[in-house]
């Protein structure tokens, strides 16, 4: 029953997800006509819907959308939605490029995707409310049968009791091994031994088995597994992962067969790192047309005052250890690296990081540059290139990470950044190498689209008030 109703709902939202396309697509059309009014006949654009509609349904489904929603969060729903539009409006500007089609507006696309993002976004949104209302009122509800009696056990049926609206009734509890005496749990009680599994899915309404134990006791089960799976009823299993202290765990098919469980060392998952190349995309080409403007004075005043070349670069770590060419304006004189080793005894750093106040090296325009952190504009080529990200650690020096300790290295898991934590905490007051790289551990631990945007904002506040640059 229920998976004919599952069914049914992934056809409804088929086709929830065709009008949405369509009538999102005739919004565009009419404000645009109303704003712009140099559009052709609607007729004369309608043939894009042969290209938006099996596009957009293709990504919806390969994304995953059309799956359950029960525990889904709506901010991974529009994570999904989002990546969708953002894939899908390439693929149409492409085939606008492939057919010439110079007379098809591009502002059309744009306002298309911006009105399905928003429409696609609420109708999901809504659909969900609405599925929570029923599923606290008892309908499409899944019975859930728990075999084992630990803790993980215990929590997954608290879970479900806590959020009704997921609309998962746990009917009981099968412990693994002989427990003598009777186990209740959440209102759930033991139903049964282990030995009597198969009767009571043939006795009982069960919709899916959730085994939850020890690791150890994992290879016991294959063949209640293989009974179970040979009487149609859905198998899950909570595994235990020894408390490993990691960012973020994920199980997944490679390439379709082999199951594998991932321990990440960055909390970063896939939609999030697409977002932030978004972002990062953006916010270099603005960055680079700026540094645009500004480069011709610049590069004159650098020039009168030091001979050399404008641009310095220098091999800089990035992800995972990956070497690249960091892009700077020269704020030294051309002889800064030679000299570096005859000051390294005034480093003021603690630990694996030179910084030394009023360092000789530095030209009188490399002073103000810095300062201003106008030296750090070409970087924008970096976060174009995808070497670099606007928001992230400080980009180490391959020297500087051959003194790195085991838990330093955590900070060079992600790309590096234009900006970050660090920056803006006042670098200049901070000394010990060791508190930078917390403050880097912090922002891969808790990032989020949004402590990027608070970063960036923080960056230029700095930057106006010019404090914590030197």
């Amino acid at each position: 029953m229920l998976k004919q109703q599952a069914r049914l709902f992934t056809k409804i939202s088929v086709l929830l997800d065709v009008a949405t396309l369509v009538t999102a697509f005739c919004l565009a059309y009419v404000l645009l006509q109303l704003t712009y009014d140099r559009l052709q006949d609607i007729l004369e654009y309608a043939w894009a819907l042969l290209i938006i509609l099996p596009t957009w349904l293709l990504l919806l489904s390969y994304s995953g959308i059309y799956g359950s929603m029960r525990t889904k969060r709506f901010g991974e729903i529009f994570g999904q939605l989002f990546k969708v539009h953002m894939i899908g409006g390439m693929v149409m500007t492409s085939f606008i490029y492939m057919l010439d089609s110079k007379g098809f507006s591009r502002m059309l696309i744009g306002a298309f995707m911006l009105i399905s993002l928003v429409l696609m976004a609420t109708t999901k949104a809504t659909v969900k409310q609405v599925l929570k209302y029923f599923r606290r009122k008892g309908y499409n509800i899944r019975n859930i049968l728990i075999v084992g009696n630990g803790e993980k056990a215990r929590h997954f049926a608290q879970l479900a009791q806590d959020h009704a609206d997921w609309g998962l009734a746990v009917i009981g509890f099968i412990p693994f091994c002989d427990v003598n005496k009777e186990e209740t749990t959440q209102d759930c009680i033991k139903i049964g031994t282990i030995d009597s599994l198969n009767d009571i899915c043939k006795q009982r309404l069960v919709d899916e088995v959730v085994f939850s134990l020890p690791t150890e006791q994992m290879p016991l089960i294959d063949d209640h597994i293989a009974s179970l799976q040979e009487m149609g009823v859905t198998v899950r299993m909570v595994i235990d992962l020894y408390d490993i202290p990691t960012a973020r765990k994920e199980i997944t098919l490679f390439h379709d067969e082999l199951p594998m469980l991932t321990f990440y060392g960055k909390a970063f998952d896939s939609e999030q790192l697409f977002l932030k190349r978004c972002l990062d995309i953006v916010g270099s080409l603005v960055g680079l047309f700026i540094t645009g403007l500004l480069l011709p004075f610049i590069a004159l005043a650098i020039r009168i005052e030091s001979k050399g070349p404008l641009f310095f670069s220098q091999n800089r770590v990035g992800e995972n250890g990956r070497i690249f060419k960091c892009w700077k304006l020269r704020s030294m004189f051309v002889d800064a690296e030679e000299r570096k080793k005859e000051l390294m005894g005034l480093n003021e750093m603690n630990g694996a990081m030179f910084k030394i106040k009023d360092d000789p090296r530095v030209t009188r325009v490399g002073k103000f540059i810095r300062k201003t952190s106008i030296d750090e504009l070409p970087q924008f080529w970096n976060v174009f290139c995808g070497e670099m990200s606007l928001v992230g650690t400080r980009p180490p020096t391959p020297d500087e990470v051959a003194t790195y300790q085991n838990w330093h290295r955590k900070r060079i898991c992600i790309k590096p950044g234009i900006t970050g934590l660090w920056q803006v905490s006042g670098r200049n007051q901070i000394e010990d190498f060791d508190e930078v790289v917390r403050l880097d551990i912090r922002y891969i631990e808790e990032w989020s689209l949004w402590l990027d945007i608070q970063l960036l904002a923080k960056t230029v506040w700095v930057v106006v008030a010019r404090r914590g640059a030197s």
